[in-house]
């Protein structure tokens, strides 16, 4: 190795909660392993390079000191990992990599950098020529990051046989077409390097321990499959696998993971990752019954879909501690549904599946979507509506985005609709749920201030409610409860929020 070098790559996760999550950030989100840093890492120790990880968010440092903490380790590659808690996270985590990156380059200009993650792999031209990076990678990744570190360590100048790899030559940016998708992912990735995380610094989120409220620690997420094999017309998840599809590790593979998480780090709140878990009988029901024989008492969420939920399943997921499933119901309008592809089901077969879920044990996240291109004040009270009819004892209350990397985006862009990015507006920061700056898409009948005020105001409704609030005391007792109570008094500053009209929430509480 260059003796300039002490470690060849050093992965990434620069430090933006606050600015995601405002009030929210402390006390309520998670705090989650970089996967993809897991998951690159192994791949570059198996084929020789040195790798560390820096999380900055978990150890929550600042951009100056993160900026300290990279140029101490002296690696010959600094990868930002872009991705968030959320599938479609990547974007609003581009601030805080970018103001790194180039607080680095400011500092530390010879510090090569690249960026990869969702948002990279849908924009990678727009991504390098806005970013103080030197390089972007558009796909998976670990192949792009592997070749690029051998054309380093051999002072190599030819970078356009390196796959996915999105570069400067002679001032114009120069981008080489995606590697091919891992089809063997056991063989490709040996294993997370938990050992390179800071795992005491982890922590669930408030509700993943209704339970347990004050035992969220330890924590830990992982994937048990890449991508995922629907289209819907709001997601991203798909751009750095270049469309639809899934594929899996075996439920060998992820049972060992599980193995060293609880025997070495002792962990029991855990997330599943993955876009789309249950889905595939052979997948779901092998790592159930491989878990239930070693008879761990886990608390794992995993997310579901109305129409993948079968009788087959849930005894086997309870069994196995499954405790919580997050379905997308998305929203309470079935034409305002089929309109974004989400499914030809209707609220009898939402509450049905939703009510055959909790009859196992098995609580329930359900998540909502204000603001899609078919919603008015009308639907969206409708989906309100579902959502108190349900009463889940989780509920995730989202604003329509149009994430880079979405169908929507690209229809936003050619319909000329304002977009964060756009000049005026906030920027990538935008395109998060609970920012100060968050701008939502607007709808053929509603500004994107009317929808963020709406769902703003749905979520105080919902979590004040005493349906909720009562069904909480009584599974979990007066301490959620009181934790509901104070979480909701904490309210989320608005850039673009609006006043609505009284008669905006046509709702029964």
């Amino acid at each position: 190795m260059n003796k300039k070098h002490d470690i060849d790559l050093l992965l990434v996760n620069a430090p933006g909660k606050e600015r995601v999550y405002q009030v929210l950030a402390k006390d309520y989100a998670a705090y989650e392993p970089p996967i993809w840093g897991g998951l690159m890492a192994s791949y570059a120790k198996r084929h020789g390079h040195s790798v560390d990880i820096l999380d900055a968010e978990a150890l929550q440092l600042n951009f100056e000191d993160t900026v300290k903490e990279i140029i101490a380790r002296k690696p010959l590659l600094t990868a930002f990992v872009v991705y968030g808690q959320q599938p479609s996270a990547s974007t609003q985590c581009l601030p805080a990599a970018g103001a790194v990156c180039k607080l680095l380059k400011d500092t530390a200009p010879d510090f090569k950098t690249i960026m990869f993650g969702t948002h990279m792999s849908a924009l990678p031209q727009r991504t390098l020529e806005e970013e103080a990076t030197d390089f972007v990678c558009n796909g998976e990744g670990p192949v792009t990051i592997e070749n690029l570190l051998q054309a380093l360590k051999n002072d190599a100048t030819n970078l356009k046989d390196i796959p996915g790899l999105w570069y400067t030559e002679d001032g114009h940016s120069m981008g080489n077409a995606p590697a091919e998708k891992f089809k063997d992912l056991d063989a490709e990735f040996p294993g997370m390097t938990w050992d390179l995380l800071p795992m005491d610094r982890y922590k669930a989120h408030n509700w993943h321990c209704w339970d347990h409220i004050n035992e969220r620690q330890p924590y830990a997420s992982l994937y048990t499959s890449l991508g995922c094999p629907y289209k819907c017309s709001f997601c991203c998840i798909n751009a750095p696998f270049g469309g639809s599809g899934i594929r899996y590790f075996s439920p060998e593979h992820i049972i060992k993971e599980i193995d060293i998480l609880v025997n070495d780090y002792g962990v029991k709140n855990i997330k599943i990752a993955d876009e789309m878990f249950v889905l595939n009988p052979r997948h779901v029901l092998g790592l159930c019954d491989l878990i239930i024989e070693r008879g761990y008492d886990l608390n794992i969420w995993a997310y579901a879909r109305v129409d993948t939920v079968k009788d087959k399943y849930l005894e086997k997921l309870k069994m196995a501690g499954f405790n919580w499933l997050g379905i997308g119901v998305e929203s309470g309008s079935k034409f305002v549904r089929d309109g974004v592809e989400k499914g030809r089901f209707g609220d009898t077969d939402i509450k049905a599946i939703i009510q055959k879920i909790r009859d196992h044990g098995i609580y329930v996240g359900a998540n909502y979507i204000f603001g899609l291109p078919d919603d008015t004040f009308e639907t969206m009270s409708e989906t309100l509506q579902l959502a108190l009819d349900l009463n889940t004892e989780w509920s995730n209350f989202y604003s329509a985005m149009a994430y880079p990397g979405s169908p929507l985006h690209i229809m936003a862009s050619q319909k000329g609709l304002p977009l964060p990015e756009d000049k005026g507006g906030p920027g990538w920061i935008g395109y998060s749920q609970h920012a100060f700056e968050t701008l939502p898409l607007p709808t053929d009948a509603l500004s994107a201030g009317e929808v963020i005020s709406f769902r703003d105001k749905a979520f105080d409704v919902y979590f004040t409610s005493n349906a909720y609030l009562s069904m909480m005391k009584a599974k979990f007792g007066a301490d959620v409860e009181n934790h509901i109570r104070e979480m909701t008094k904490h309210k989320l500053d608005r850039k673009y929020a609006v006043s609505i009209p009284d008669d905006a929430m046509q709702v029964n509480v």
